[in-house]
């Protein structure tokens, strides 16, 4: 799928994401389903004329369902690459691994559609069981072939406001909860051996001490880092992408502003930084969650 329909896609998550746990009853979910098949529809527009509808409508069912992919991940690949060239051509921009002029292969609208189907139920995953496959592929139809929607207008904003209530209820509760659980693993942290305090609520180990000159809060830095959720998750690595990162304390959170000025060149600390001193309240999506508690370990290589 081409990075712009992915950005529609994850638009259209954004809006819908705390559907999933309200129950509701056939109608409205029928009707919410419709409505979140207008926004797929509209991100699937630059591929509208390779898609087959039914194809399309079985293919996700069954990949909401858990049935495995019917295209290899090499078909995938190749029919991507295909794609990606007959929605430049229809855009009337240069066709990529193309010559000039040249007209883009044809490609097989069976295939097309399940692969589409498979990328559109990873991002709808968080939805599962609470939307409905039939009337969600109808609103998809309607919008490629330019059809207006079967809800008025008014409707839609209802269904869209509801939505949007949903979903600000969820993230509210969800970071509440982050709150507390970081506040109890802080908690029980503090008194291990080894594990020290600031006055701030920040805490840290002592993995290697090191023996050079600490930076201060102007200062840039730099260093090897791996950062996980409370859970293990990994979330960023320098190590990961193979080379240190270099940044100024003052354009990093608080969390680390502060953590790295008590480590001189060389060492290694392990900081655990509460949520209002990462990243707060909305977090950083989609792999930070608000007000999650981070892992950090940190070696600092140099003060440049």
């Amino acid at each position: 799928m081409s990075n712009l329909m992915r950005a529609g896609v994850v638009a259209l998550l954004i809006a819908v994401g705390a559907q999933a746990g309200a129950a509701e009853p056939a109608a409205d979910r029928a009707q919410t389903s419709y409505v979140v098949g207008l926004d797929v529809g509209r991100s699937l527009g630059q591929v509208g004329a390779d898609l087959d509808i039914r194809v399309f409508e079985q293919a996700l069912a069954n990949a909401l369902d858990g049935k495995p992919p019917s295209l290899s991940p090499e078909e995938t690949r190749q029919l991507g690459v295909a794609l990606g060239q007959r929605i430049a051509a229809r855009s009337g921009r240069p066709v990529p691994g193309l010559p000039p002029g040249s007209e883009p292969p044809a490609v097989d609208t069976t295939k097309v559609s399940q692969m589409v189907a498979v990328d559109i139920a990873r991002s709808l995953a968080p939805l599962k069981g609470e939307i409905e496959v039939a009337p969600l592929a109808r609103a998809v139809a309607d919008t490629i072939a330019g059809r207006p929607p079967t809800l008025d207008e008014a409707r839609i904003a209802q269904i869209r406001e509801a939505m949007a209530g949903r979903t600000q209820a969820r993230a509210a509760n969800a970071a509440e909860a982050n709150r507390r659980a970081g506040a109890e693993f802080m908690a029980g942290n503090r008194g291990k051996p080894g594990v020290f305090a600031t006055a701030s609520g920040i805490q840290y180990s002592v993995e290697r001490q090191g023996q050079g000159p600490r930076p201060r809060a102007g200062d840039r830095v730099r260093v090897h880092y791996r950062g996980t959720l409370l859970d293990g998750t990994e979330f960023d690595s320098s190590y990961g992408r193979g080379a240190p990162a270099v940044f100024g304390l003052d354009q990093v959170i608080a969390g680390w502003t502060e953590g790295l000025q008590l480590m001189p060149i060389g060492g290694k600390y392990r900081f655990w930084i509460p949520g209002d001193l990462a990243y707060g309240p909305k977090g950083s999506p989609p792999n930070i969650p608000a007000n999650a508690t981070l892992v950090f370990d940190v070696e600092l290589i140099d003060i440049l």
